[in-house]
């Protein structure tokens, strides 16, 4: 049976992605895109899900890039069910490709390109650029305090990046559907019907956001990346090195890093979502709430329906296997 927490309902691991005109759902049996159709009508797509490791630390880094496969995937598929009108042609890369290997896996080839295509954007805007604009900070100041600096100039680039999206007409949507996807899982939690009505009550803002725990990712890179930066500082050949080679040590050191702290912050994730009543929990989730001011909006009736299919779809038959 799940726990219930003081509020009377319960927290579950079911969690999802907004989509172009739909709703990614993942319960820890199924996965469910729910999409909505020029005519109004929804299409509904679901699949098995592998089931997550459940050691520490290592279930972080799985789930983490199984999402990014996941999301790009179900992201392609629903851009797919859009008015042809409003899809761009194909390249004549893309028809290459199709014609060398057939449309099905031309499909998997071209997501998994895009998926590393955007991991080298994430590691080029957040990683690289803050570590350039790190090497251009006077050397007087001193190294902790300029690894703290290059961490708020990290969050900074990435809050104008989702300012930036967040203007776009088609994101707006996207994020209305964001919206939509919160509010369907408050609604769950709480043990009320999953109706309309129910839902559209319920708050935007989830202390259990990928959005919040990307940037808990980043005020943890902070402190991490400090230490390491000052440990490295100690070592005399790499203090020695010249300028340039010592800030690719550097680079190539945040790199190997990263999974260590995608696994802690998703530990960390953990504990606040099951704990989201304690004071040093909701302090932890409260950086991540402010940001889904960005990221959400609030949905209108027909994106709603969408996340309560969707979320029907994926729920266990055995009550309480989604507890998170």
């Amino acid at each position: 049976m799940a726990k219930k927490n003081k509020s009377g309902g319960f927290k579950t691991s079911i969690g999802g992605q907004a989509l172009m005109e739909g709703i990614l759902m993942r319960g820890p049996e199924k996965q469910s895109i729910v999409c909505r159709l020029a005519d109004g009508t929804l299409k509904t797509k679901v699949e098995d899900v592998k089931p997550v490791p459940k050691t520490p630390f290592v279930r972080g880094i799985s789930i983490f890039i199984s999402s990014l496969f996941n999301g790009m995937n179900a992201l392609s598929y629903s851009a797919s069910l859009q008015p042809e009108e409003s899809q761009d042609e194909p390249s004549k890369f893309d028809m290459w490709l199709e014609k060398k290997i057939g449309v099905e896996a031309a499909e998997k080839v071209v997501i998994a390109i895009a998926v590393i295509l955007g991991i080298a954007l994430a590691v080029g805007l957040f990683v690289l650029l803050p570590a350039f604009l790190f090497e251009l900070l006077p050397e007087g100041i001193n190294l902790v305090v300029r690894c703290i600096l290059e961490g708020l100039i990290r969050i900074v680039i990435f809050l104008v990046y989702l300012w930036l999206a967040a203007r776009m007409k088609e994101i707006k949507r996207v994020f209305s559907y964001h919206g939509a996807e919160h509010k369907t899982i408050f609604c769950y939690e709480k043990g009320l019907e999953l109706t309309v009505e129910n839902v559209r009550e319920q708050s935007r803002f989830h202390p259990r956001c990928g959005t919040s725990f990307l940037v808990v990712i980043m005020i943890i890179s902070i402190f991490v990346v400090s230490f390491m930066t000052w440990v490295l500082s100690l070592i005399p050949g790499i203090a020695a090195l010249p300028k340039i080679l010592a800030a690719l040590v550097r680079i190539v050191g945040k790199l190997i890093l990263l999974p260590i702290i995608v696994g802690v912050t998703y530990e960390l994730n953990r504990w606040v979502g099951r704990h989201d009543e304690n004071p040093v929990a909701r302090a932890v989730a409260w950086p991540g709430k402010q940001i889904q001011h960005l990221t959400t909006r609030e949905p209108d009736d027909g994106m709603i329906e969408c996340a309560i299919e969707a979320v029907k779809l994926v729920i266990p038959e055995v009550k309480g296997l989604d507890e998170w």
